[in-house]
């Protein structure tokens, strides 16, 4: 019996715990279960093993651009600053938590399909590389506070089937006013940005227009690109910083600080601020890997996964990503950027000139991709209730949150709150430091306090279910001004047509 004892062995220590090799395995299941062909489970177990892969050598490359720009953030204002990129962080943690952080996925998303399956909330959440993200902050969380494995894996998996079906529904009355229909929800953590945005139109909005009555220009449009938006918001943040750090420190410091993790000094100031350049541009590449290595993973994995819930959960709601409602109000999405942005800066002054000091938070520097996705998003949302008015506070709030909630859920961490960067959007904020908190009452207390904060997001995620969104609650009825638009763009497509992009922040 010891070659059978070797094999089990063999199949935990070198398949099973290697997150690459199980990603494949899954994702094999799931084209299996839906009768595909010999050669298309093979290739689509190989290509999600690759991009799991992808993903590891896209962190190598995001830690290696992070290390100066994080010295110069340090030596320009004397604090910790950071950049929240999902897939950075996401990207760091796969090395030490990967094995833990795919069997806690494929439990949380099991568990939404049973809470779909039995529950009023019939939401399939179809946003893989969010189910990817929410899980790794979970674990991270979990794993930081002390706790073994099978409770980060099983509490953990019960807290992201909950959020996964939870989220969509507490935003579905605002998502029904923009899409008109129930044919589709939100699937995107950022929900928390989206009700703010929502709920700040219909305060603010009842006479303003339209922003689908007013032209923007085309020249904005670039921004849509994420590699691009990511690289340019990179370059600047780093010839920003490398400017102050070389007026803090003089030249002598500040051309120092290319020669961490063994690289060469600055030779003068061109080369030091082209450098800056350099890496700000190797930044979008590494963001750029780690996103077509989220991609590929994905684009076999969710297909699988969306088949298995379309057996199991009839007549359910397909949740997905923010760029969804995009066509909807396609100027509000701009707008929205770049109200979200402003209010991110505004934050960033109060982080470093009150709260930093005070409470001894972080610098949470705003980065176009989460402002873009997240915000645009908000602009949507805050003009289907709220026109213009609606559009722009309620994305400057947005903006806010996802600058203040990073810089918070960094206490909770751990080690990883060390790291240059973190979990940017609204979801994973409030979230994290409220299951962080509970994680630290110790092995049972912080059990309980979990299974008990689960509880009281699902209860409520019910509730607003069966007497809001069922009773079909209009959150934009109140506006509506004689001689304005609509809520709903004329031009809008069906949602079936809207695109639903995957790699949004």
């Amino acid at each position: 019996m010891n070659w059978l004892v070797s094999f089990a062995e063999f199949v935990v220590n070198e398949i099973l715990s290697e997150p690459a090799y199980l990603i494949g395995l899954i994702t094999a299941a799931g084209l299996i279960a839906l009768r595909r062909s010999t050669g298309q489970i093979l290739g689509g177990a190989i290509k999600a093993t690759l991009g799991f892969l992808l993903i590891g050598a896209g962190a190598t490359l995001v830690v290696g651009s992070l290390a100066p720009l994080g010295e110069m953030i340090q030596g320009a204002t004397g604090a910790h600053g950071v950049i929240p990129t999902n897939e950075a962080i996401v990207g760091i943690a796969q090395e030490q938590y990967g094995a833990r952080v795919a069997w806690l996925m494929i439990l949380g998303f099991g568990v939404s399909l049973l809470l779909a399956r039995f529950t009023p909330l019939r939401y399939v959440f179809l946003t893989g590389h969010h189910m990817l993200f929410m899980a790794t902050l979970l674990t991270i969380v979990l794993a930081t506070a002390g706790h073994t494995s099978w409770v980060v894996v099983v509490v953990g998996g019960v807290l992201l089937g909950i959020m996964l079906v939870a989220m969509p529904a507490f935003a579905h009355p605002w998502t029904k006013r923009i899409t008109g229909n129930n044919t589709v929800a939100i699937g995107h953590f950022g929900t928390a940005g989206y009700v703010v945005a929502g709920a700040t139109g219909q305060l603010v909005g009842k006479k303003s227009r339209s922003t689908e009555d007013m032209n923007l220009p085309e020249g904005l449009r670039f921004l849509r690109d994420s590699m691009v938006a990511t690289a340019l918001s990179m370059l600047v943040i780093y010839l920003a910083m490398a400017l102050l750090f070389l007026g803090r420190a003089g030249q002598e410091e500040a051309f120092a600080a290319f020669a961490v993790d063994g690289g060469e000094p600055a030779a003068n100031l061109g080369n030091y601020l082209m450098q800056s350049v350099m890496q700000g541009l190797q930044f979008g590449i590494a963001v750029a890997v780690i996103l077509f290595g989220v991609r590929t993973i994905l684009g076999e994995l969710v297909p699988a996964f969306q088949g298995i819930a379309e057996r199991l959960v009839p007549g359910a709601v397909p949740s997905l990503d923010a760029p969804i409602v995009f066509p909807y109000a396609q100027n509000a999405v701009l707008v929205g950027f770049l109200s979200s942005f402003t209010g991110g800066l505004v934050t960033l002054a109060m982080l470093s000139w009150v709260l930093g000091p005070a409470f001894g938070l972080a610098l949470v520097l705003p980065g176009l991709v989460p402002h873009f996705f997240t915000g645009g998003a908000a602009g949507v949302y805050g003009n289907a209730t709220g026109g213009r008015r609606g559009a722009v506070l309620g994305a400057f709030l947005n903006g806010v949150l996802i600058t203040i909630l990073p810089a918070l859920l960094l206490k909770v961490l751990g080690a990883f709150g060390e790291e240059n960067t973190t979990f940017g959007d609204a979801d994973f904020g409030w979230f994290g430091v409220l299951v962080g908190n509970a994680a630290e009452a110790g092995e049972v207390g912080g059990i309980v306090l979990m299974v008990l904060l689960g509880a009281a997001i699902l209860i409520g995620a019910i509730v607003m279910q069966k007497k809001v969104v069922d009773t079909g609650w209009d959150p934009g009825a109140r506006r509506v001004p004689h001689g304005a638009s609509t809520a709903h763009p004329r031009a809008a497509p069906s949602p079936q047509r809207a695109p639903a992009a995957c790699g949004s922040g």
